[in-house]
């Protein structure tokens, strides 16, 4: 089955079409219009471009699925409204992915269309895993827990891990380091940890998002120095992480800035790998140890320096990475350390492939 993946951004909609074997046939990208919309013209002419007309399906990326989608769905009238419902949760993201449906829905309608989800491989984590220390009755109310996201490449990284390996990892730690940035635990495939919560501030801190912060600051922000909440928000997505630490979100830039003496750019990597390192740590102790680490993503995938900087944190797990190996990493590579009792590779993202086969598993084809 040829499967034309769609995942729509915050800046554009990127679409590409995947042969049976997944291997790439062809892609475009194009630019968000006003309003948050996709013109149809464009839409058709980039569907053209990449050859839809000659795919089966079509696999929409979702962020959030909340407590509802626990797993990919073929899109009809009534998903698609249960996906508008739930725009509350991910008012960021859930009006993006919407507006690449509706845009791909109008133009091509005949194709048979699948929302995969970036909650849906953690949404079987345990209770202790998944649960905030909040008031009952607001947990329920507003189906307050912590669903994780990046779910679709810690699910593709998990998979072609164990296809390296032979075999399921056991006790796996999956790092996707990119823009946004996450860690998963995963016990035998299955999520059973992640960093990022309700929203995808939690965690790890990031290109321009803080990660964790102490929630009673964000309550003095708000009550003492009186900033408006959606200031607020707009701070702790867009100006933080190594935007606020350093004045630039570009982890190249800040490395070289910090080989230049830049203090700043200084602070920033190492407040970066020390939370990196410590909440590796929390996914290992959420697994009982630790078998297998991978690196995906952006940063992941091509910063041999970040790589190299967290897995010298952590010695103490068994992570030690091969400094020739790790230099050289292009696409899957094991970059382990000879003697080292853990494996540690870097995997190429291909979120686009996950979605192919999610699509290929919901139609049975």
């Amino acid at each position: 089955m040829r499967v034309l993946v769609v995942n729509a951004g915050s800046s554009s909609l990127k679409l590409s079409v995947l042969n049976a074997d997944d291997s790439l046939a062809d892609h475009a990208e194009l630019p968000m219009g006003q309003g948050g919309q996709f013109g149809h013209d464009a839409v058709a002419d980039a569907l053209d471009r990449v050859g839809a007309k000659t795919a089966d399906a079509a696999g929409h990326r979702v962020v959030h699925g909340g407590q509802q989608f626990s797993g990919p769905v073929r899109i009809d009238a009534a998903v698609r409204q249960a996906l508008g419902d739930l725009t509350a949760l991910a008012p960021l993201h859930q009006p993006i992915a919407l507006a690449g449906i509706d845009a791909v829905s109008k133009v091509a309608p005949e194709l048979p269309e699948v929302a995969c989800f970036d909650t849906a491989f953690h949404a079987g984590m345990p209770a202790a895993a998944s649960t905030y220390a909040l008031p009952a009755e607001w947990r329920e109310r507003w189906q307050i827990r912590r669903y994780g996201f990046h779910g679709l490449s810690h699910a593709y990284a998990a998979r072609r891990v164990s296809e390296l390996l032979g075999h399921v990892p056991a006790r796996l730690v999956v790092c996707h380091l990119g823009a946004g940035a996450s860690l998963a635990a995963i016990r035998d495939g299955r999520s059973v940890d992640t960093t990022m919560g309700f929203t995808p501030l939690e965690g790890l801190v990031m290109a321009t998002r803080s990660g964790t912060v102490d929630p009673g600051l964000v309550l003095w922000l708000t009550e003492q120095a009186k900033i408006p909440p959606d200031e607020l928000g707009d701070a702790l997505e867009h100006r933080s992480g190594m935007t606020g630490l350093a004045g630039t979100a570009d982890m190249r830039e800040v490395q070289a800035r910090d080989a230049q003496g830049d203090s700043a750019a200084g602070l920033a990597l190492t407040v970066y790998l020390h939370r990196l390192r410590g909440l590796i740590a929390s996914m290992a102790a959420a697994l009982g140890g630790l078998d297998t680490l991978v690196f995906t993503a952006g940063v992941g995938e091509n910063d041999a320096d970040i790589r190299a900087g967290a897995a010298d944190g952590l010695g103490f797990l068994g992570v030690a990475v091969d400094k020739g190996r790790n230099a050289e990493a292009r696409g899957d590579t094991d970059i382990t350390a000879p003697g080292a009792a853990v494996q540690s590779f870097v995997v190429a993202a291909r979120e686009d492939i996950e979605i192919a086969r999610q699509v290929r598993e919901v139609l049975g084809r």
